[in-house]
């Protein structure tokens, strides 16, 4: 009798424990980058997170199509451009969460915050190119010189946001001339990032643009992999600093958990996993930069153009420009 009396307690006791809360994340990151630390927020909190893993454009449009109906609790993009699009579906973050993320990486009403960095490079082969041929300028891979040399992955979010930042800053006939231009040069176009950068291994492109972590990744897989990264000339748009980051929807439902997790991503911990094992920026300081990673913040910082975050907001003006152009 006193087993069940014990056995009927357990029971009302954990019946009165409130139960934690599945959040549901939709991610424009890749599953391969920011599982690990999804997962170690769980068993740190207890806390479930689903995740919807897309195009961070396509979770966008996805978002404002669902509006208040929409299952998601959190919005995390590859890049800012895309939270610009949806920041009117966001609460305002706490200031005790965001506030040791410099102003210029968050939303103007703390409605979305990064959560890493990682600039725009040129890609090489250092088999076929050397440092002194490299272009001063994004404009420059227009020339008869990179005909046909240059991979590019027109579907991928963070050139989206790369453009969207060349229109805000340098207007969009010269972005649409400068595209144009581009795509009759021959460019090689793959699927993604990692793409650009195996085209290059495999000898089929001599440059690319992608982010600094990739080269990175290959040349810590294979330290004499015959590629290497560069910058344009300082100030050039072509030397971008994106970030990814994240808002939590305006729903009442979840949104403790969902700012629990924003905290989580922002923690010394996550931070350190992004410069680590992602081989992205922080962006709250005080992480240990891993040996032999290329490019400091500090250098990217120096090459990157003065961009205001919170002014790229047209994200669908540029898919549209490129559907114009045949290329999506």
């Amino acid at each position: 009798m006193k087993r069940i009396r014990n056995a009927i307690f357990a029971l009302t006791a954990l019946a009165a424990t409130p139960a934690l809360a599945d959040l549901t994340l939709y991610s424009g990151r890749g599953e391969p980058l920011v599982a690990p630390i999804i997962a170690a927020f769980t068993a740190e909190t207890g806390i479930n997170v689903n995740v919807r893993y897309g195009g961070t454009a396509e979770l966008a449009i996805l978002l404002q199509e669902e509006g208040t109906r929409s299952p998601a609790d959190l919005y995390w993009a590859q890049d800012a451009t895309a939270l610009g699009v949806v920041a009117d579906m966001m609460l305002p973050l706490p200031e005790a969460v965001v506030g040791n993320v410099p102003v210029a990486y968050r939303d103007s009403e703390n409605r979305w915050v990064a959560t890493s960095g990682r600039g725009r490079i040129v890609a090489r082969s250092t088999e076929r190119t050397s440092a002194g041929e490299m272009p001063d300028s994004l404009m420059d891979l227009t020339g008869p010189e990179w005909a046909g040399r240059v991979v590019w992955a027109p579907t991928n979010g963070a050139l989206h946001g790369h453009l969207t930042a060349a229109r805000a800053v340098l207007g969009d006939d010269a972005v649409r001339d400068f595209l144009q231009a581009f795509i009759a040069n021959d460019p090689i176009a793959v699927r993604n990032n990692t793409a650009i950068v195996q085209s290059i291994l495999d000898g089929e492109g001599d440059i690319g643009l992608t982010n600094n972590y990739y080269v990175s990744r290959a040349l810590a897989r294979d330290a004499t992999a015959p590629i290497a990264q560069a910058l344009f000339a300082d100030g050039d748009i072509g030397n971008l600093l994106l970030v990814a980051a994240i808002g939590v929807l305006d729903s009442p439902q979840h949104s403790d958990e969902a700012v629990q997790f924003v905290e989580f991503l922002l923690s010394p911990k996550a931070q350190q996993f992004f410069v680590s094992d992602v081989q992205e920026f922080e962006v709250v300081p005080g992480g240990t930069i891993p040996a032999g990673r290329m490019l400091s913040m500090e250098t990217v910082l120096q090459a990157a153009p003065e961009v205001d975050l919170n002014t790229l907001t047209d994200l669908d003006g540029t898919l549209q420009m490129l559907r114009d152009l045949g290329v999506l």
